[in-house]
């Protein structure tokens, strides 16, 4: 029986698809590799770290580095793997991520959050494509690569995968960072996560700003509500809300006059308001209440001075005078032991600041000008130690979609993260001189 040409064609066609299709699904490759990691929830607020550690482990093995899991609370997993250096006595060095991410309303993305779905032009969208779980893999491939060419490294290198990042760390590396295991390390140098460059430059993180949680309340005689009266609770909260918008108005002013980045002034964002007596329809309208309470959120950065804000709330926007008490809950340290601010220099007093931008720029990469990272990570608990650390998650020309809808990362910028980590992993850990801490 004759076959037309048409269906001929289209037979040839389903077949060469068909054939496409299964060597895709067992494709094993940086990128399927990267997917596979992607696609496990690990979204808070029940993240499942079981399965990606699992995973890491197996990657790990595959490579030859050795792999130790250590719980400081139950069902929280710090994962720690190592390649042992050529002279073990010198300070290791450690790369940090984390294996946590924030929730995705998976109605609101154009792929599923956790399906890691690679487009025609190579976007693979998933959470956690840029924070972080690209350079937890970034690492594991580079160090792969090395091993394939035969490099030992001189000294230690440490990947740590730390839980709960997201929710402040305290369950992961602030309990890792305090610990005998951790101590253990010997560390002279830390590399964390930083943040993705619409630009052509790489960004890289000296510091963090450190979280203040502050909720100022007000107290007042209740009264009716068409009488005026002074020192009403709702009075006396106004006044200071007033104030506090004040001082946020002048340090935007720094930013907007481009005097400052907006991650070295001290923000100050408004993030509830809570008055009044409820009823099931609303509030009671004719009634003033007798207590008033705001909370802000506060990002200072290192050279900020933690005693002159305390001072600020006392004397200026919570005084006692006018019924007011506060509270402050820091999330973590602007200062270290000696008193100074905790930061890692960016520049040739530090040795690894030098062999850092020397690897970087050996791949054809750029450096940006150092910066302050405007929120807070897993950094500051360890540059606290005094052990220098850069935030640094090697991605350009991309746009910035941490905690937002439909984050992707490009497999090309991926790939190239590789080998940019290649460079510095090397270097680092073949570096011969002096490693005193240098914070």
């Amino acid at each position: 029986m004759a076959v037309s040409p048409l269906l001929y064609t289209l037979f040839l066609f389903s077949i060469i698809f068909s054939l496409q299709s299964s060597s895709s699904s067992s494709e094993d490759t940086p990128i399927t590799r990267f997917q596979q990691y992607l696609r496990f929830n690990t979204a808070h607020p029940n993240p499942n770290y079981t399965a990606p550690v699992s995973f890491l482990i197996n990657q790990a093995q595959s490579i030859g580095l050795t792999s130790k899991t250590i719980e400081f609370v139950s069902g929280k997993p710090v994962l720690l793997l190592t390649w042992l250096g050529f002279n073990p006595n010198l300070p290791s060095i450690l790369f940090n991520s984390h294996l946590d991410s924030v929730p995705a309303e998976s109605e609101k993305w154009i792929h599923p959050p956790f399906s890691a779905h690679k487009t025609i032009d190579g976007l693979i969208y998933a959470r956690g494509a840029q924070d972080d779980k690209c350079i937890g893999v970034q690492y594991l491939e580079s160090i792969r690569n090395l091993k394939s060419r035969g490099f030992v490294p001189l000294r230690t290198i440490h990947i740590s995968y730390v839980p709960e990042e997201e929710i402040g760390g305290f369950d992961g590396m602030m309990d890792f960072a305090a610990s005998s295991e951790f101590r253990d390390l010997n560390l002279g140098f830390a590399m964390d996560e930083g943040q993705a460059n619409p630009g052509d430059e790489f960004r890289v993180f000296y510091a963090d700003r450190i979280p203040w949680n502050l909720v100022i309340k007000a107290e007042g005689i209740p009264g009716h509500g068409a009488k005026l009266y002074d020192n009403s609770a709702m009075e006396n909260l106004m006044k200071s809300v007033e104030l506090i918008s004040k001082f946020r108005e002048t340090q935007f002013d720094f930013v907007k006059a481009g005097k400052a980045a907006n991650s070295e002034v001290i923000s100050v964002n408004p993030v509830y308001l809570k008055a009044g007596t409820p009823t099931t329809t609303g509030f009671v309208m004719n009634m003033q209440p007798s207590e008033a309470e705001a909370g802000y959120d506060l990002r200072l950065p290192p050279m900020a001075d933690p005693d002159a804000m305390k001072k600020r709330i006392a004397e200026e926007w919570a005084p006692s005078i006018r019924n007011m008490t506060y509270t402050i809950v820091e999330k973590g340290k602007l200062r270290d032991h000696l008193g100074r601010p905790i930061m890692t220099p960016a520049n040739d007093s530090n040795p690894w600041w030098s062999i850092f931008k020397q690897a970087v720029e050996a791949t054809g990469g750029k450096l940006a000008k150092p910066e302050i990272l405007a929120s807070t990570t897993d950094s500051r608990f360890i540059r606290t130690l005094g052990i220098p650390v850069f935030g640094f998650s090697p991605m350009t020309n991309t746009p910035i979609l941490l905690h937002d809808h439909n984050e992707f990362l490009k497999d090309t910028v991926f790939m190239k993260g590789i080998e940019v980590y290649e460079s510095v992993i090397s270097a680092l850990s073949s570096f011969e001189g002096v490693s005193d801490q240098v914070i």
